[in-house]
């Protein structure tokens, strides 16, 4: 396989997650990042823990959907994450709502 031929691959699959991403997406109520990835999920809890001055990120996820496209399996009941930086999360418009609206604009 060239080189050319790998990219292509990896286009393609980039492709295929962002279309499901936008099919999936209106069935989630929060978008959440870190570091290393982005979810979609129904249900999350952050709770920030401190020790010997370091300050770390506990994230609980149900009802989730993760972007990765090398995952065979993208939905998952729940996922327990761990960051050191700095976790997005954000409450995504509900159907028929704007985005203004959500954000209380």
């Amino acid at each position: 396989m060239s080189t050319e031929d790998l990219e292509r691959f990896e286009a393609e699959l980039e492709l295929g997650l962002y279309r499901e991403y936008r099919d999936v997406l209106e069935v989630f109520r929060f978008a959440v990042e870190t570091e290393r990835r982005f979810y979609l999920a129904n249900e999350v809890e952050v709770t920030p823990h401190e020790r010997e001055g370091q300050v770390w990120f506990e994230i609980l996820l149900t009802d989730a959907w993760v972007w990765d496209m090398y995952r065979p399996a993208r939905f998952v009941e729940t996922v327990r994450a761990y960051s050191r930086q700095d976790v997005n999360v954000e409450r995504l418009p509900e159907a028929g709502e704007s985005a203004a609206a959500s954000f209380g604009a």
